[in-house]
């Protein structure tokens, strides 16, 4: 390895390097640009934290969470589905009128019976004796009214025969009076032979007006007391009746024909007195008994129309009775059939029934959701033409049926709506579609 001296040039025709550093001048940025440049980039930061950060009315939701359903011209038919339970028209009740034990039965439950046969026999010892008792003493109280009917006839009948003497003896006075007045006139009568005779004329006279005085008195007090015994005779003989009458209701009899249901007294069995012992229900003869929502009790009325379709064919009913009490949001309708009634049905069961309540007309549509609940009919969540979101829009609905309701303001033919469950989104004016991708 050879080692290079390297010698540095010296003396006065030496260049020096100081000669050639020149002071370069930093230029600066005008402060009012950056200020401008800070308020641009601000705003700009503004601007897209209002487009895409969340708003409080807005809610970002996965659209295949979601019904949307077109809105479309149609035909709106007026009508509410219901789903009705078959009940016999008329009901009975079978009540223990008196208690007893159960000492014998003369039909099953479920039997078809008529009115008046007898159904099972009670036994009951203390109502018997109570009843022969109350029986022996309004039969005493019977005797001793009659009794005293009799004697007031009796009475009657020796007043008529007083009258009947009086009056005789009024007429030999008057025929002895005519007798001797124009003897005495001549002179063969005394004096006072004929003043007796004309006083004992005056004295039967006087004696058949104080008679028949005091028998028109008898005959009014006799009339008012034979008036009140006829009518305590009624009234005891109706109480002997209602006697007598309970003891029958230990016969247990059909009010009704029917077919029997709920019965189901054994043998020896103690009931107590109203104690319910089962029904009887119409034979061959139903009705329907169906809940409604309340949103319609003002639409429906007694003597609207309904149909139900059983094996292939159709049968008319019609509302018999509106019931006005809400329970748990619904009321109940009892429907009647309008003819004939199918054969094959069966209490209890149910059956899907049409309710007509208005006629059909054309109209703008929108398909029934479970949005109305919650809204109300008043509002919808509308989406727009590219499907990316949705805003809220009052609307103004109208009738509606199962499958349709029908728009009187706020939505046109071909817009698309959310139809499904609004929970959790009442509160939201904006909806964002997410598909999660």
């Amino acid at each position: 390895m050879s080692l290079v001296e390297l010698k540095m040039a010296s003396g006065p025709g030496a260049v020096s390097g100081g000669a050639m550093d020149r002071v370069v001048e930093r230029k600066k940025i005008d402060k009012r640009i950056l200020i401008g440049a800070g308020a641009g980039a601000a705003l700009l930061l503004i601007l897209l934290f209002w487009l895409f950060a969340p708003r409080g009315d807005s809610q970002s939701v996965n659209p295949n969470r979601l019904t949307i359903s077109k809105v479309q011209q149609g035909t709106f038919e007026d009508f509410l589905p219901i789903r009705a339970r078959v009940a016999p028209l008329v009901t009975v009740y079978l009540d223990a009128v008196e208690g007893g034990r159960v000492e014998q039965m003369a039909v099953e439950d479920g039997a078809n019976v008529v009115k008046g046969q007898l159904l099972a026999v009670l036994s009951n010892a203390d109502l018997q004796l109570s009843t022969l008792a109350r029986q022996t003493e309004v039969e005493q109280q019977l005797n001793n009214m009659r009794s005293q009917e009799l004697a007031l006839q009796q009475t009657r009948s020796a007043n008529r025969r007083e009258l009947n003497q009086v009056q005789t003896d009024l007429s030999k006075a008057q025929r002895m009076y005519d007798l001797q007045r124009p003897l005495a006139e001549k002179g063969f009568v005394t004096g006072k032979a004929f003043n007796d005779t004309k006083d004992d004329l005056a004295f039967q006279k006087n004696r058949l007006l104080i008679l028949k005085r005091s028998i028109a008195e008898d005959e009014q007090l006799q009339a008012n007391q034979l008036g009140q015994l006829r009518s305590s005779t009624a009234s005891l003989n109706q109480s002997l009746s209602i006697a007598r009458g309970s003891l029958s209701q230990l016969q247990l009899r059909a009010p009704v024909s029917g077919q029997l249901s709920g019965f189901s007294i054994q043998l020896g069995q103690s009931l107590q007195q109203g104690e319910r012992l089962g029904q009887i229900d119409s034979a061959g003869k139903s009705k329907l008994e169906g809940d409604v929502d309340e949103f319609y009790l003002g639409r429906v009325e007694v003597g609207q129309t309904a149909s139900i379709e059983v094996q292939g064919k159709t049968y008319g009913l019609k509302v018999s009775k509106v019931y006005p009490q809400v329970r748990n949001g619904q009321f109940r309708i009892d429907l009647i059939f309008d003819g004939p009634e199918p054969p094959s049905t069966r209490r209890g069961q149910t059956i899907s029934t049409k309710l007509t309540l208005g006629d059909s007309s054309r109209a703008v549509l929108i398909p029934n959701g479970a949005f109305f609940n919650d809204t109300g009919g008043n509002w919808v969540f509308v989406v727009n033409e590219r499907g990316t979101s949705a805003e809220r829009r009052a609307v103004q609905l109208g009738r509606r049926n199962n499958d349709f309701i029908e728009v009187l303001d706020g939505l046109k033919p071909g817009e698309r709506v959310v139809t499904s469950s609004y929970s959790g989104l009442v509160d939201k004016d904006h909806l964002s579609f997410d598909t999660g991708e």
